[in-house]
């Protein structure tokens, strides 16, 4: 059974930092490409940051290049999402994905396993 467990968001200030994290288990987590996918109240999901199998290219919404990185530790079937600089309007719950096949990265629809989210806050 696949598992994806989001860990490590909460309540910060404008401009503070979270890092979260996303423990993958039950598959073999270098096949697989990763992404953070982020909700706010009353709108559609959306891209935040992709990363590929072998972590050599990574992908970015422009609402958050500069801001957030994404990344992974094979050792350990985790990635990772650093956000710093954070805005009001980061404020979301944030999910974890992942996905087989190496295209279409910023394609909710293209993701075959997601985590239940974790909640960001960002206090101005």
């Amino acid at each position: 059974q696949v598992q994806l467990v989001e860990s490590g968001g909460g309540l910060v200030q404008a401009g503070g930092s979270l890092r979260l994290s996303c423990a993958a288990s039950g598959l073999t987590f270098i096949r697989y490409a990763m992404g953070w996918f982020r909700q706010a109240p009353g709108k559609e999901r959306e891209f935040v940051a992709a990363i590929t199998r072998s972590g050599s290219r990574t992908y970015y919404a422009d609402s958050v290049k500069g801001r957030f990185t994404i990344s992974r530790d094979t050792a350990k079937n985790t990635v990772y999402l650093l956000l710093n600089s954070l805005k009001s309007e980061d404020t979301a719950i944030y999910y974890c994905a992942a996905k087989l096949a190496p295209y279409d990265y910023t394609r909710l629809l293209n993701y075959d396993y997601w985590g239940q989210g974790t909640q960001v806050t960002v206090s101005s």
